[in-house]
Parts: C-alpha cells; sequence; structure tokens
C-alpha cells in the first residue's frame, strides 16, 4: 500500500511539477506580451489544470502504480 501510495504522489508531483514550470516558462518572453499571456483566463485553466491534469496523469500510468516497474 505504501508504494502504490509512493507512486500516486511522485504522479501527482511530477505533473505539478511540469504545470508549474509551463505557468513560468511565458515569463521569459517580452513584457508587452505578459498581459495576454497572464490574463485571468490563461490563469484560471492552468488552476483548473492543476486539479484535472493529476487525475488524468494517474489514469494514464494506472498499470505502473499498481504493479510498478516491469523490469525483471
Amino acid at each position: 500500500m505504501g508504494d502504490i501510495l509512493w507512486r500516486i504522489a511522485s504522479a501527482v508531483g511530477a505533473t505539478w511539477g511540469v504545470l508549474i514550470v509551463l505557468l513560468l516558462a511565458p515569463s521569459l518572453l517580452p513584457e508587452q506580451w505578459h498581459h495576454s499571456i497572464y490574463s485571468p483566463a490563461s490563469v484560471g485553466l492552468w488552476f483548473l489544470a492543476m486539479f484535472i491534469a493529476p487525475l488524468v496523469a494517474c489514469a494514464v500510468k494506472w498499470e505502473w502504480i499498481k504493479k510498478g516497474s516491469t523490469r525483471a
């Protein structure tokens, strides 16, 4: 049971890490683009993705979460 929880936490943590990098990446673009990229709608969608994407990641990686590594 502990391994399953660790794998779920790993999948959620990796997903959140990718989403945070995607949120911060546009900050390298010119200043005049920031108001379009960081609009309330895009930040709201990003916030929604923080809840939905880990569920999708766990569904996609369910076999790995259940059984672990398949290496012999």
